[in-house]
């Protein structure tokens, strides 16, 4: 409770004892005295209440409101104080401490008439007690209301982007707009945090498949500018070689080269490659990839799989001077 009312229910244990002991002077003065004892103690009843209510307290954190016949009389606290009985009383206590209020909008359409349900949070705090306890009636209950329609006006001035992406400014201008209205209650707006932001879920799955379909947009920009970059890439690598035909036998040799080296099997080549590449070249690549030829009809040593290393084309044996001729076949 940020308010109640001290003088029906707060008795604190000194003003009960205190008036236990007056009480009971009063009474046993009296009966020394002559008194009747129904009336000695009667008095000694009448001075335990009288002290028992004059005797308040307040919490470190509390203020007390004390009235004199309905008057403002001042502010007590916090610890004991002592009030005139009858005539004076303590209205309430106002709670000096940082508090947080939750409050939301329901169903508030955004600038770009979106519903949605907004909630969030104030924390503020009581600086002057006198005002909170002079100027409005509930205080706490005036903090909920202009909260409220602080932000339901702030929902309909931004979009709904705005409101899931800039939850902070949203948040600051909220807090400006709840300190100049409680300006002159004595209320001090510390800070508003918008907690969440809920959208129908209509609209979220919609918001979900355009996001994907802007992320499927830029994927294919991105790849369709990869292969832009890389056919003008090919261009200037053909017209390189195109200016340059040795180094276009040089990159012919190295691919085939690459391709035997990792590979180890037969490799079938176009026959306008073969050409391009003289005996001594594959001579070269044969030797490279370990494939030692037998002799020099060209054929090569099969590999340890058992395969072919690579056959690239038939060539006619080489005459050896001396040697018989070997008849022509028919």
């Amino acid at each position: 409770m940020t308010r109640h009312s001290p003088n029906d229910t707060r008795y604190p244990f000194a003003a009960l004892a205190s008036g236990l002991l007056g009480g009971a002077g009063v009474a046993g003065g009296l009966f020394l005295a002559g008194v009747a004892p129904p009336l000695a103690a009667l008095a000694g009843a009448v001075m335990w209440v009288l002290l028992a209510v004059s005797i308040k307290y307040a919490d470190q954190w509390e203020k007390a409101v004390v009235l004199r016949l309905g008057s403002y009389r001042g502010l007590r606290g916090p610890g004991y104080f002592v009030i005139v009985p009858v005539i004076d009383r303590v209205a309430y206590t106002i709670d000096q401490r940082i508090r947080t209020t939750a409050f939301g909008a329901e169903s508030c359409l955004t600038r770009d008439t979106v519903p949605v349900n907004v909630d969030a949070i104030a924390f503020w705090i009581v600086r002057d007690a006198e005002r909170a306890a002079l100027e409005v009636q509930n205080y706490d209950e005036a903090v909920v209301l202009s909260a409220q329609t602080a932000l339901r006006d702030a929902i309909g001035k931004h979009d709904l982007a705005e409101l899931i992406q800039s939850r902070v400014e949203l948040g600051h201008g909220l807090k400006a707009a709840l300190e100049q209205k409680m300006l002159n209650w004595g209320i001090q707006v510390q800070s508003v945090e918008i907690r969440d932001v809920i959208i129908p879920a209509a609209l979220e799955d919609a918001m979900s498949r355009q996001a994907q379909a802007e992320r499927e947009r830029q994927s294919r920009i991105i790849l369709g500018t990869a292969e832009t970059e890389i056919a003008h890439k090919f261009v200037e690598a053909a017209d390189a070689y195109r200016d340059h035909p040795a180094a276009l036998n040089l990159r012919a040799m190295n691919m085939l080269y690459e391709s035997i080296a990792k590979r180890g099997s037969l490799m079938v080549v176009p026959s306008g490659l073969a050409d391009s590449l003289n005996v001594p070249s594959l001579m070269g690549v044969m030797g490279a990839t370990g494939l030692v030829p037998h002799n020099g009809l060209g054929e090569a040593s099969t590999t340890a799989s058992g395969g072919p290393a690579g056959l690239l084309k038939e060539t006619a044996p080489t005459p050896v001077p001396g040697a018989p001729t070997p008849p022509s076949p028919r």
